[in-house]
């Protein structure tokens, strides 16, 4: 099946250079982006919000009247989500920038989990950006 799977994003021009640009990124690797590819088409092609809240990493409130509740994340792609769990925690480990943001929230006093969680959502976003200008730039007019 991995052979298979390969040779059909090889084969494919668009999701070759999908692939590539998502495994150019630290802490991205070929499971992550096959995943992202194959269960979230709507990378790069809506807002970093958006993309956020599909994966379920997008904090919603729990309040009601004037009880302000823990902000929590819910629902989403959990597939999607445990995926980059993984990716996260190497980028935390590769990537300076990414270990900078999960220090700088750990200092704050921020819970592990909550730190994770927060990195995840970054990488996202961010790879929602670079895919989103990748298909901009293939598609403007020369």
């Amino acid at each position: 099946l991995d052979r298979d799977l390969d040779d059909a994003i090889r084969q494919s021009p668009i999701w070759r250079d999908v692939v590539d640009l998502l495994e150019s990124q630290p802490g991205i690797g070929k499971v992550t982006a096959r995943t992202l590819v194959a269960e979230l088409p709507e990378l790069g092609r809506t807002s970093g919000k958006k993309i956020a809240a599909l994966v379920g990493l997008a904090p919603y409130a729990r309040d009601s009247g004037t009880l302000r509740g823990r902000r929590m994340i819910w629902g989403g792609r959990a597939g999607i989500r445990a995926t980059l769990y993984m990716a996260t925690l190497a980028a935390i480990r590769s990537d300076q920038t990414i270990r900078a943001f999960h220090r700088g929230l750990i200092e704050r006093g921020k819970p592990k989990k909550v730190a994770i969680v927060a990195c995840m959502r970054k990488i996202v976003v961010h790879l929602n950006a670079i895919l989103a200008r990748h298909y901009q730039n293939a598609h403007a007019k020369p």
